[in-house]
C-alpha cells in the first residue's frame, strides 16, 4: 500500500520496521507504533490516511498478539530499555567507527537509523536530554559525513563544530529524510479521532506488526531543515562503554525507601538485562550498581 504524501515523515520510521521484521521484531513493532502515533497527529481525517493508518493499526494488532509473551512488549519499562539499548549500540558502533576514520555507508546509516530510534523513544514519554544531544548528534554525523563523501571530500573524524548552515540530502539507496521529524517532544499524549478510538484502545501500552509501504510518486526523501546546532554536545562518553561507579558504601540499616525508590531499582535491573541480550556488559554493569547504590543510601 502507497504511503500516502501527507505521512511521508514516518516513511523512515516504517522502512527501519521493515528492516528489522526478522531480526528484531520488537524494534519492528515499535517503529509502528511511533509511525501510526506519529501518523495519526499528521492527518488521520483524508481517506486515503484514514485507510493507511487502519492497516497499520490491524497490523499492530496483530502484532501484538503474536509477541503478546515477550516482556519488551508486555512491559513499558522492558521495552522502552530495549529500544533504547538498541538505539544507543548502533550510535555507539556509528561513533567509534567515526573516530577511527572508517567511512562507509554502513555507519552512515547507523548513525542515521539510531536517531530514528532515538524519535521511537518518545512513545514511552519526552526523551531525556541525553538521548535528545545523541539524536541531533547522530543526524547531523548522518548528514556531515555523507556529503563529504558525495564532494570527495575527506571527513573529519571524531566530534567537530557543528556547521548550521548544513544541509542533507539522500544519500546511497536508502536516503533519508529530516523534513517533518520532531525534535523534540512525544506523541504519546495525543488523543487520537474519535473515529479511530475503539481500534486504538487495543494498542495502548504495547504495540505491534508493521505494514508493508510503498512511497507515493513524488514523496521521496529530502533534506532535513536546516537547524542551529551550536549549542548541541556530546554527551561525556557517549562514544564508551560507561564508567564503573566509585566503589559503593556498606548498605546502611538505616535506609527508609519509598515505593518509587524501589520502582526506580527495579528499572535498572530491567535496564540491565535488556543490556546483556546485546552483550553490552559496560551498561549492565552500570545499571546494577546505580540500583545498589539506590537500595544501599537511597540515593541514586
Amino acid at each position: 500500500m502507497a504511503l500516502p504524501p501527507q505521512l511521508r515523515a514516518i516513511q523512515h520510521h516504517l522502512r527501519t520496521a521493515q528492516e528489522h521484521e526478522k531480526r528484531d521484531p520488537v524494534v519492528s513493532y515499535y517503529c509502528r507504533l511511533y509511525a501510526m502515533q506519529t501518523g495519526m497527529k499528521l492527518d488521520s481525517k483524508t481517506p486515503e490516511c484514514r485507510k493507511f493508518l487502519v492497516k497499520l493499526m490491524d497490523q499492530l494488532e496483530s502484532m501484538k498478539k503474536e509477541l503478546g509473551d515477550n516482556d519488551s512488549i508486555s512491559q513499558e519499562v522492558v521495552g522502552n530499555a530495549h529500544i533504547e539499548n538498541y538505539a544507543l549500540k548502533m550510535f555507539l558502533y556509528a561513533d567509534n567507527e567515526d573516530r577511527a576514520g572508517r567511512f562507509h555507508k554502513n555507519m552512515i546509516k547507523s548513525f542515521y537509523s539510531s536517531s530514528l530510534l532515538l524519535d521511537v523513544l518518545s512513545v514511552f514519554g519526552e526523551l531525556s536530554e541525553e538521548n535528545i544531544q545523541h539524536r541531533k548528534y547522530a543526524r547531523w554525523k548522518a548528514t556531515y559525513i555523507h556529503n563529504c563523501l558525495k564532494n570527495g571530500e575527506t571527513p573529519q573524524a571524531g566530534p567537530i563544530g557543528m556547521d548550521e548552515d548544513e544541509e542533507a540530502d539522500e544519500y546511497g539507496a536508502e536516503g533519508f529524510s529530516g523534513q517533518g521529524f520532531t525534535q523534540g517532544g512525544s506523541f504519546r499524549g495525543g488523543a487520537p479521532s474519535e473515529s479511530f478510538r475503539d481500534q486504538d484502545q487495543s494498542l495502548s501500552p504495547g504495540p505491534a506488526p508493521g505494514i508493508g509501504f510503498t512511497p507515493s510518486p513524488g514523496s521521496g526523501p529530502s533534506g532535513p531543515p536546516t537547524t542551529n546546532f551550536n549549542n548541541i554536545h556530546i554527551p561525556p562518553g557517549a562514544h564508551a562503554p560507561a564508567n564503573t561507579p566509585a566503589e559503593l558504601p556498606p548498605p546502611s540499616g538505616n535506609v527508609n525507601l519509598s515505593q518509587e525508590d524501589f520502582t526506580k531499582a527495579q528499572k535498572y535491573c530491567k535496564y540491565a538485562g535488556s543490556a546483556l541480550q546485546y552483550e553490552d556488559v559496560g551498561t549492565a554493569i552500570q545499571n546494577l550498581q546505580k540500583a545498589l547504590k539506590l537500595l544501599t543510601t537511597g540515593k541514586e
